[in-house]
């Protein structure tokens, strides 16, 4: 059997990507170009900085994925590429550029939903890992407990009410003073800290045990370094970022766990930015192993946006028949399920 060769695009924030990936599961080439060190200045992305940057190095990017892959343009049977959610400007960039590739070269264009390429991850390292499963999804902009039921087929379960996890980890960062990235920063902070110094909220969502809501803790964590401040009390800063850190997860892991109970599933997967948080990876797979689970998680360079996760999610769209117009338009509030 021949096989299927698709060159993937990512460019939803602020990491210019791509990757060539075969029949699905291997991984040729992944080249990622991170704009961490320049969005670092302002404390957070800059859209228009990142869009800007993205059009500087995508054709670098694609170059150097297909040369470290040793096939060329003539080799690939699909173009997939991100085309929501994420921000406009930095989506149009990979979206142009794959049509723009998919015209010239008559090959079929298959746009790929963001998060179920965070999903897709988790099968890059694991090939007995087959639909169903359940699966956790946290980044920046993205908490979810989902079913995957097939490929690129969700059901949602529970998602954040307002703030992310990952966003409450950034807001978290800045209020101590970490800077950005947050997510990595308030983890390594955590370390030498004590989890247990502070008690922070968690919070419950009435109609939907499954549901988030990250707001009420990282108010409480800001209250908690305000009402430091006017007494002129010292904050110990690993302390406060070990027990905010602890807050999150235990709620991320204790709805997962309630979700797997419920329902019956036993096979568990993390997704997403803030899958390479150290706390929740050793949190999950503790609960896992005490119920019995399969845990399947991503190696960090896999949680983080890539362009190989893209691939696989395009590698399983295009074997079920999805195929976009040159029409395809980026959609930066694409709702996971949606097409």
């Amino acid at each position: 059997m021949k096989d299927t060769l698709i060159l993937a695009i990512e460019s939803s924030c602020d990491e210019t990507a791509a990757s060539v990936v075969k029949n699905g599961r291997t991984i040729m080439s992944n080249v990622i170009s991170s704009q961490i060190a320049l969005h670092t200045l302002y404390g957070g992305v800059v859209p228009e900085i990142a869009s800007r940057k993205h059009i500087e190095k995508i054709n670098q990017v694609i170059e150097q994925a297909l040369s470290e892959a040793n096939v060329s343009l003539d080799d690939l049977d699909a173009i997939g590429v991100t085309y929501g959610p994420g921000l406009v400007g930095a989506l149009l960039v990979g979206v142009a550029e794959a049509k723009a590739i998919a015209y010239a070269r008559k090959l079929p264009l298959v746009g790929v939903h963001h998060i179920e390429g965070h999903v897709s991850a988790n099968y890059i390292e694991h090939p007995d890992l087959e639909p169903p499963f359940l699966c956790l999804i946290v980044s920046g902009g993205h908490t979810h407990l989902v079913i995957v039921k097939d490929y690129g087929e969700f059901e949602i379960l529970g998602r954040t009410r307002d703030d992310a996890a990952g966003e409450a980890f950034d807001k978290v960062a800045r209020a101590i003073g970490l800077g950005y990235p947050g997510g990595p920063k308030v983890d390594k902070l955590a370390k030498e800290g004590n989890a247990d110094a502070i008690e922070f909220p968690r919070a419950k969502v009435g109609d939907n045990p499954y549901d988030f809501s990250f707001s009420g803790v990282k108010s409480a964590v800001l209250n908690y370094i305000n009402n430091a401040n006017m007494k002129g009390e010292e904050v110990n800063r690993a302390d406060l970022a070990a027990s905010f850190q602890k807050a999150v997860v235990d709620v991320l892991v204790e709805h997962t766990m309630l979700a797997a109970k419920n329902l019956g599933m036993n096979k568990i997967a993390i997704a997403g930015g803030v899958a390479s948080n150290g706390a929740l990876r050793e949190a999950m797979q503790k609960a896992c192993d005490e119920n019995n689970y399969t845990f399947y998680r991503p190696s960090p360079i896999f949680c983080t946006d890539n362009a190989a996760m893209i691939g696989v999610a395009a590698y399983y769209e295009y074997q079920k028949g999805t195929r976009h117009g040159l029409d395809l338009n980026a959609v930066p509030n694409l709702k996971l399920g949606e097409r």
